[in-house]
């Protein structure tokens, strides 16, 4: 069974008060000026269909959703958001829009570019999840900071959806202190010292080791969690043992595993020591899934309308 923050409630309850500025922003993009198009097709009320034309999960709905609200439509959908979309060689209807053709045609494209984008991170994400609960690992499945900028919030969404963790969203939700940050302080043990007096007690500190020594200086300086980046997956199964059992009763801390794990070798890296399996694969470069808006029309009085 997986245990998935959408099992809970709506995501759209975890956005933040920002985020429909963010639809704004988009769509002055795609409309900077004049919209001969929209004159074109004018005011006249019509209605859409959302197509789904590949396999994937359904995410993005409430992005989906303000887009066409601020261009005077409304969507009604036929499929649940983090649903998996089965099309079985052809298409199936999700939503339909109703609302001025100009808006319709006005608000397509960037909403298609978001679900689609939504939707591809969360079919990675669930993929990576399943193959991985299957193979007996129940740690957490986290995604990185390595995300699109000035897209974080709807792939961070799409992870959220899929059942992964965003792990941290931002600079200031943890703080991760990589080679360069202790190579300028000295020291993993003055570095650690230098985080924990500016961060106070509520700021969880993350330190990224490259040997069993690094990590110790780290558990003993204080940190919560150690990451052991880019090791084998036996390098990984050994220093995760020796670390728990040098440690127990004395500190506690979570380990996690980084760099390079894909859906590939990611079943490499299982073993219960590892408390973290964290990799970029679940956003970065992944398929997108495949929609279109169709504008309805009576049959026979001319083809479908897409801007």
């Amino acid at each position: 069974m997986i245990d998935m923050a959408l099992d809970h409630g709506s995501l759209e309850h975890i956005l933040p008060v920002s985020w429909k500025s963010q639809i704004t922003a988009w769509l002055a993009e795609d409309t900077p000026s004049f919209d001969v198009g929209g004159f074109v097709v004018g005011d006249a009320p019509r209605t859409a269909t959302l197509w789904g034309k590949s396999q994937g999960i359904l995410a993005g709905v409430p992005f989906f959703n303000e887009v066409f609200k601020q261009c005077g439509c409304t969507v009604e959908w036929h499929a649940t958001e983090g649903c998996h979309v089965e099309t079985h060689g052809g298409k199936k209807a999700l939503a339909t829009v109703t609302g001025p053709a100009r808006g319709l045609l006005e608000g397509e494209r960037v909403a298609l570019n978001i679900l689609a984008r939504c939707s591809g991170v969360a079919t990675q994400s669930r993929h990576l999840l399943v193959n991985l609960r299957s193979a007996g690992y129940k740690g957490i499945v986290a995604g990185t900071r390595k995300t699109t900028p000035g897209f974080r919030l709807v792939e961070k969404y799409g992870m959220l959806v899929g059942g992964a963790d965003t792990h941290r969203m931002d600079l200031s939700t943890m703080t991760m202190l990589k080679d360069n940050h202790v190579w300028s302080r000295g020291s993993i043990t003055e570095a650690v010292k230098a985080a924990k007096a500016a961060g106070g007690f509520s700021l969880k500190i993350e330190v990224e080791v490259q040997s069993e020594e690094e990590a110790d200086e780290a558990i003993a300086a204080g940190a919560d969690i150690i990451m052991l980046d880019n090791f084998t997956g036996e390098g990984v199964r050994v220093a995760a043992r020796s670390l728990k059992e040098r440690w127990a009763g004395k500190k506690q801390f979570l380990l996690e595993v980084s760099g390079g794990l894909t859906a590939d070798n990611a079943e490499s890296y299982i073993c219960h020591d590892i408390d973290i399996l964290s990799t970029s694969s679940i956003h970065q470069g992944v398929p997108h899934v495949d929609f279109s808006l169709k504008i309805n029309v009576d049959k026979g009085t001319g083809p479908e309308i897409s801007s």
